[in-house]
């Protein structure tokens, strides 16, 4: 399966305080789902704002193996939707990169298809976890199972007739989610899937603009199938975890004044924004409104003194669990200790995220003790320089150049372009910025 080629990227440090307006790509997470339900959906969709970045690419390209007609028309990602039955099998097998989201919530829609597929990743997506969602598919009764390997991609996949369950997720989890509940709307019955904390809601909200009927309440969410979609036109927010490690940098160069313009709010997502309140950064919203049942706003970020350390235990895991990385170098930045807790989930990512941070954060000099599901950093004023690697994650990559606007000397990184998987230009705009 192919993958972005590596180079290396130097980023040299700050000399002066970050400030200007910044327009981050638009958020993944909702670019996934926009395409998906614009695909199952009968009409045409306008999508705009949908993020070039690598990830949502492969979202796009995966149904149009399966026959979905899918254009680019003066700005918009244009989608003629022609209901269920408008997707076919396709002639390869789908490849979706490194994206999990892509691989796993395709899984809930091919699992009520009479035909068979077979989804493949790069060798970091055949590392992670898939039962997690074979589990729950093979009881609404799709045939599914990793072909080489129990619970690991490729996954080849028989669907069909399927009917709602019951089911208690172990984890919080919004990929899981929401490929149970893309399967339960073409499932014969109700299904009712429940989570120990609720994850991000993106699939419910997008579920409802184009017409389906669902209940959430709590940590659970509960719907009758089958029903049928109705095209629509989205407008697609600002990715708040993209932005997220341009607010670590602007928040830890004092005098820095950054304005995120038109960036989703949604509550399950926001855990970035309470986690550096806490460590004392300013951050306020302006502009505050809704657009398509997501809450967006523009964010301003000031740089006001040195950010103070904190403990960040597993409640906030499922509001926060993309910006882990960002983080780990604001704690290495702050002053005192941050810890991390309850996050053995960042060790199934694109790397080992927790393992990842840990040696690259030891680089640049910082104490750092690596826990099984977590992470206590010791802050200090100044980072050393140094040759940092990326294990191909595109959000350790990028934490890695905030890094080095805070270093001495500035860092080496020695495979920049998985960042072109979520933030296309990030390094460009890093620069305009420095």
């Amino acid at each position: 399966m192919s993958s972005p080629v590596a180079r290396m990227k130097r980023v040299e440090q700050a000399k002066k305080p970050l400030k200007g307006k910044v327009r981050v790509p638009g958020d993944k997470s909702i670019g996934h789902r926009a395409v998906i339900f614009s695909c199952i959906a009968e009409g045409e969709s306008r999508i705009l704002n949908h993020s070039g970045g690598e990830d949502n690419s492969r979202t796009v390209r995966a149904f149009k193996d399966m026959g979905v007609t899918i254009r680019s028309e003066e700005g918009a990602l244009c989608v003629l939707g022609q209901g269920w039955q408008g997707l076919s099998a396709p002639s390869r097998a789908i490849d979706c990169g490194n994206s999990g989201t892509t691989m796993r919530l395709l899984a809930g829609i091919l699992a009520g298809r009479s035909f068979e597929a077979i989804l493949d990743g790069d060798a970091s997506l055949r590392g992670r976890p898939m039962q997690r969602i074979i589990d729950p598919l093979r009881q609404m009764g799709a045939s599914i199972s990793g072909q080489d390997k129990p619970g690991l991609a490729p996954l080849k996949i028989r669907g069909g007739r399927i009917r709602g369950i019951r089911y208690h997720a172990p984890v919080a989890s919004a990929q899981v989610k929401s490929a149970v509940l893309l399967a339960a709307l073409q499932a014969d019955g109700a299904t009712v899937l429940t989570e120990p904390q609720k994850s991000r809601d993106h699939t419910e909200i997008m579920a409802r603009a184009y017409g389906a009927e669902l209940k959430a309440e709590g940590c659970s969410v509960a719907l009758n199938g089958p029903q049928n979609l109705r095209g629509r036109k989205v407008i697609i927010p600002g990715d708040l975890s993209s932005a997220a490690f341009l607010m670590v940098a602007a928040a830890s160069i004092p005098g820095s004044d950054l304005i995120f313009e038109g960036v989703g709010m949604n509550a399950t997502r926001t855990g970035i924004v309470d986690v550096l309140r806490r460590m004392g950064a300013f951050v306020e919203w302006i502009h505050a409104r809704d657009e398509g049942g997501e809450p967006v706003a523009d964010l301003r970020v000031l740089g006001v003194g040195r950010l103070k350390g904190v403990s960040v235990g597993e409640e906030m895991v499922a509001r926060t669990i993309d910006e882990y990385p960002a983080l780990a170098v604001a704690g290495a930045l702050a002053e005192g200790v941050t810890t991390f807790s309850g996050v053995g989930e960042l060790r199934t990512k694109e790397s080992d995220r927790i393992a990842a941070m840990t040696r690259e954060l030891r680089m640049l000099g910082v104490e750092v003790e690596e826990q099984e599901e977590g992470m206590r950093i010791q802050g200090r004023a100044h980072l050393n320089g140094a040759t940092l690697h990326s294990y191909g994650d595109h959000r350790v990559a990028m934490s890695l150049a905030v890094a080095g606007l805070c270093s001495d000397g500035g860092v080496e990184i020695d495979d920049s372009a998985c960042v072109d998987i979520s933030f296309p230009g990030f390094f460009d705009l890093l620069e305009g910025l420095r």
